[in-house]
């Protein structure tokens, strides 16, 4: 007799949220986490919350948290991104399978980054988001770095006049997240929330996090790539903003991750990073990134159907 499975029954991909529907992220630490049908159980000291799993676009696993086997089926099943970060979220250990099975994103990425004159091409249009109201298709790399650079500084100034609160320079030791002025650990705890969410989707849709084209030589240079174009209005302001709230007693990477939370709440960004994303690539908006094929390569006639016993012809 056949072992009935427990659980719901597994979900197609066609049925599942698309990633610019999902919740930004959920950060869980000291805590179990299992499953129950199509929803992960978060149980520690105050009781126990029922998550559904296909709704979420990146659970942040901190210090202290087990998960079970079940749990982490249900989580691959439904294309929910996974990482495992350190204390207070701002280090990165690993993280989980993506929510497209197709590899047209990743194929168009690698293509575009391969070739100079096209990643010179990407590079510019990120900066172009940056600067809607200028002209930067004929400035140099060098061109765009100082003009981002300026534009960081100014930001900085401007928030730190806003909230009254002293800003010298960006300091930030992952070893020594208290080693960090009230604003910086803000910054810090916010942008590792935002590179979260920015890789759930950078996953979801099949691409690589580490072919980037203004970072380079990171696995996660694409997340950087993608992050930088939402910090001045999202991580930036938030981060005086809790840093004129705070004081001494105060968890303010808990409360950054909370307020970033809350300001993407609306899931405005999760669109955005995907209409971004199809734009950089110059990918149209129903590219279907769903299908589970599987092909064979071919250098004459591109692609042959997988699953044969080819023989022999010479």
């Amino acid at each position: 007799m056949a072992k009935k499975k427990s659980g719901a029954k597994k979900t197609e991909l066609t049925e599942l949220p698309h990633i610019d529907d999902r919740v930004t992220f959920i950060y869980i630490e000291h805590a179990k986490i299992n499953r129950q049908d199509s929803a992960i159980t978060v149980t520690d000291q105050r009781g126990i919350v029922r998550i559904p799993a296909a709704m979420v676009g990146v659970l942040l696993l901190g210090p202290g948290t087990d998960i079970s086997h079940r749990a982490v089926e249900l989580i691959g099943d439904t294309g929910t991104g996974i990482l495992w970060v350190g204390e207070r979220g701002v280090r990165y250990y690993a993280h989980g399978r993506s929510l497209a099975h197709s590899t047209r994103f990743l194929e168009k990425q690698a293509k575009l980054v391969s070739n100079t004159r096209s990643r010179l091409a990407v590079a510019r249009k990120m900066y172009q988001l940056r600067f809607p109201d200028e002209d930067v298709s004929t400035l140099t790399m060098q061109q765009l770095r100082g003009r981002e650079g300026a534009r960081i500084r100014r930001a900085y100034r401007v928030y730190s006049r806003k909230h009254n609160v002293y800003w010298d320079k960006r300091e930030y030791n992952p070893e020594d997240f208290e080693s960090g002025t009230p604003v910086n650990q803000a910054l810090s705890a916010a942008n590792v929330a935002l590179y979260g969410i920015v890789h759930s989707v950078i996953v979801a849709i099949g691409m690589s996090p580490g072919l980037g084209f203004i970072h380079t030589g990171h696995d996660k240079s694409f997340i950087y790539d993608i992050a930088d174009l939402y910090k001045v209005e999202y991580t930036i302001p938030l981060a005086f903003e809790i840093a004129s709230e705070t004081g001494p007693e105060d968890d303010i990477g808990r409360i950054a991750r909370q307020r970033m939370r809350d300001k993407c709440v609306d899931g405005k960004i999760m669109r955005r990073i995907v209409q971004d994303v199809q734009y950089l690539m110059d990918m149209s908006a129903d590219e279907e990134l769903f299908i589970d094929t599987i092909a064979l390569w071919d250098d004459r006639e591109r692609l042959v159907q997988y699953g044969v016993n080819y023989s022999e012809d010479f």
